[in-house]
């Protein structure tokens, strides 16, 4: 791999794993425009790597709180304060996401990858995202989710392993039309985020011990070094302009990125 690749691939992951705006049509788009053969499955964990570590580092202070919190939790059988019910409820929320991802992994690799459907996937679900911001969205933080909201939002995370839906983006959605302000729904799925990432990373882990080859560990520390970066100042950056840009510019830039792939791979 050359800086290019490996510069553009960080990016994008970085960028497009917490945007509402779907990484795997990003990722599809790359070889299609360039001509560049597929990165590794070394290279994609890598990837992921780099954006848990900075989704992680973001909310630190959070997640102490909520460590610390559940912790105290589990001997009162749940009960706790704010914190804990929080944890509690990024786990339960993972559940449904999880068991569909073992569930239906190979009916979604084999059968649910082509274009269109990710083409649809995006402007279907993106319409959906900017219906929910404008006739939904209220003032609740993610303090102050009910279990079943929580059930809600679990579900919708599972619609992501369609390719082109968007884990953030789905997330998002749903989390506005329970009544959740722009900052708590983008919030919570960044949190959602994590354990959805150590799962899928350790699912390509284990994949990838069964493979053999030579490792480019100068394009994996560069990779991981730039997804964690891109992605850090990504989550920072949409947390701190949301509440006055809205979900609009990534509902017509998921329109738009929808029909340039059906163009391109219109039958």
């Amino acid at each position: 791999m050359d800086w290019l690749q490996i510069t553009l691939l960080a990016l994008l992951q970085g960028l497009t794993e917490f945007l509402p705006v779907s990484s795997s049509a990003h990722l599809i788009l790359v070889p299609v425009l360039t001509g560049w053969q597929d990165q590794g499955l070394t290279f994609d964990v890598a990837l992921h790597l780099g954006s848990l570590m900075a989704v992680v580092l973001y909310f630190r202070r959070e997640l102490r709180a909520m460590l610390t919190s559940w912790l105290r939790s589990v001997p009162c059988g749940g009960q706790g304060d704010r914190d804990a019910r929080l944890a509690w409820s990024i786990l339960f929320a993972t559940i449904p996401v999880g068991l569909a991802g073992l569930l239906f992994r190979d009916l979604v690799e084999q059968g649910l990858r082509a274009p269109q459907v990710m083409a649809i996937s995006l402007i279907g679900f993106g319409l959906l995202l900017g219906w929910a911001d404008w006739r939904f969205r209220g003032q609740r933080s993610e303090y102050q989710l009910g279990w079943r909201d929580v059930l809600i939002i679990g579900c919708a995370q599972a619609l992501a392993l369609i390719p082109g839906t968007s884990r953030s983006g789905i997330t998002m959605t749903a989390a506005l039309m329970l009544g959740m302000s722009r900052e708590g729904a983008a919030r919570y799925s960044f949190l959602l985020s994590i354990p959805v990432i150590v799962m899928a990373g350790g699912l390509e882990t284990v994949s990838l011990w069964q493979t053999t080859g030579p490792i480019d560990w100068r394009a994996l520390l560069t990779g991981t070094i730039l997804s964690g970066l891109s992605a850090y100042l990504c989550i920072h950056f949409f947390l701190a302009f949301i509440r006055r840009i809205g979900m609009m510019p990534f509902v017509i830039y998921r329109i738009l990125l929808g029909a340039v792939l059906l163009l391109l791979f219109a039958v």
